[in-house]
Parts: C-alpha cells; sequence; structure tokens
C-alpha cells in the first residue's frame, strides 16, 4: 500500500477557487494575479493567500457556497480516485485550497478520498471575515505527506505526490515519485514526471507498479 497525494486547484481541478470566490466580491482580477505570482514562485505563498483572504472580506456566506458549488473535478479525476481507492491505495487532497469547495467537488462526483489537508475561510455574522486558517498556511505540504504516511504506516520514498505550482515543491520534493500536472516553469525541474492528463497520471501510475493495467 502507498500514499498518492493531490493538489486540488490546478491539478484534480482546473477551477481555482479564490478566482471563484473572487467574482462574487467583484475582485476576481486581482485574486487572479496574486494566485499566479505565487504559483510562479515569485511571492510567498502564506502572503498571498492573506492577500486574497483579504480581498473576500464581507463576502455573503451564500455567496462563497455557491462559489463552492462551481468547483468541479477535472476529466478523468474521479475516476481516478475510485480506482486507487478500489485498489486499497491511501488517497489524500493537500491543498492550500478551502476545504468547503474540496467537499463540494467530491460529493458532486460521488467520490471520496481517504484524507483531506486543507484551509478554511472563517464566516462571522454572515460573512467571510477576510482572515485564512488552517494547517497549510505556514505549514507546508512536506509536513502533510510525512504524516499522511505515517498514519499509513509507510515510509515517505513509498509516496506519490501529483501537483502544479510553487506551493506543491515541498512535497514533490520529498515523496518517492514526484507527478508534475502541466506545472508551472519553476516548478517543472522538480518532477520526475510530466502530465497533462489524469490519463497521464494513471499511465504513470501503471508504469511505476502502483496500479495495475486494466
Amino acid at each position: 500500500m502507498t500514499v498518492v497525494a493531490f493538489d486540488f486547484d490546478g491539478t484534480l481541478s482546473d477551477s481555482e477557487m479564490t478566482v471563484l470566490l473572487g467574482d462574487r466580491r467583484g475582485v476576481a482580477d486581482e485574486m487572479a494575479e496574486i494566485t499566479e505570482r505565487a504559483m510562479n514562485d515569485e511571492i510567498g505563498y502564506a502572503e498571498s493567500l492573506r492577500e486574497r483572504a483579504a480581498l473576500l472580506e464581507g463576502l455573503p456566506k451564500e455567496d462563497a457556497k455557491a462559489a463552492y458549488a462551481e468547483v468541479e473535478l477535472r476529466e478523468g479525476a474521479g475516476e481516478l480516485i475510485e480506482t486507487l481507492n478500489d485498489a486499497g491505495i491511501t488517497t489524500a487532497i493537500v491543498t492550500g485550497g478551502f476545504e468547503r469547495g474540496v467537499a463540494a467537488a467530491l460529493e458532486r462526483e460521488g467520490v471520496s478520498v481517504d484524507r483531506i489537508v486543507s484551509n478554511r475561510l472563517p464566516i462571522e455574522d454572515g460573512q467571510l471575515t477576510g482572515a485564512v486558517e488552517g494547517p497549510l498556511i505556514e505549514g507546508t505540504k512536506d509536513d502533510a505527506l510525512a504524516d499522511l504516511a505515517d498514519n499509513a504506516g509507510v515510509g515517505i520514498e513509498e509516496t506519490v505526490a501529483v501537483g502544479d505550482g510553487a506551493n506543491d515543491l515541498p512535497m514533490l520534493e520529498v515523496a518517492g515519485l514526484s507527478i508534475g500536472f502541466d506545472p508551472k516553469p519553476a516548478v517543472e525541474p522538480h518532477c520526475q514526471v510530466v502530465v497533462t492528463s489524469m490519463a497521464g497520471v494513471r499511465e504513470t501510475l501503471v508504469t511505476d507498479g502502483i496500479l495495475e493495467q486494466s
């Protein structure tokens, strides 16, 4: 058994949660600019996340819920997760994005993962506060991957990480197999394999002996 940990925004999903939320607040362009700078490693991820969350201050929770309802899994992602689950492999989503959006997308596809490690946008008086909470603000994805491996009873060298952006680098660098999903230029050199589809991820897992050829 092993652990396969996926990033979410830009990897399992081609939605960008903060941009969808930003659309509802009228700040999507500012959100997208901050996100792109962070994914290209031009600014620190924690700084970028706090800047984006601050732009959302005052967004009604109903609008946030509607934005999360727009989050969708990428083509083939649900089927790949199901295949991994059926094979007895521990599946995880490790994302600086927001648990409610991840959960909504998984529920819509009728699939689940063993663990979601994510952040949260707190709500007070029916509105987003502009703050952000969670383990992946200052914490990094390598620590999250190590915890997942420990809980599954495997070594970190037996894990697989799939991601695209600069905040995925810590887990890509320590995983036994690092798969870049259409990675950003600053990330690609750190990936053992580069793919552009969920089918490509599956083929890589088959080649590595993690999944059986069907």
